[in-house]
């Protein structure tokens, strides 16, 4: 089991990029959430099964069709089994 935190740069705020990632997140399993930050980043948490979180992370590099990333900062942590779904948040 893997937990991942990550902060995705570029143009990825109005593009349906969290919407997006609440789909593709639920379709893999994973529990989590994602959000917009107020510097224009995209802040996200995933958790589940080693193999659908590199998914995840590797549809982040690339995101939906109308974003462009320009980064992936990526901070692995601890899996805690915690969180229950994957939601979007607020800021």
């Amino acid at each position: 089991m893997k937990r991942a935190h990550v902060l995705i740069s570029g143009r990825v705020q109005g593009v349906f990029f969290r919407a997006e990632t609440l789909r593709t997140a639920l379709s893999l399993g994973l529990a989590g959430w994602v959000s917009n930050r107020e510097d224009g980043r995209v802040e996200a948490l995933f958790e589940g099964e080693d193999e659908s979180v590199d998914r995840m992370l590797a549809w982040c590099r690339q995101g939906p069709p109308h974003a462009r990333v320009d980064r992936v900062d990526l901070a692995e942590e601890p899996w805690r089994g915690d969180l229950k779904g994957f939601r979007i948040k607020d800021f």
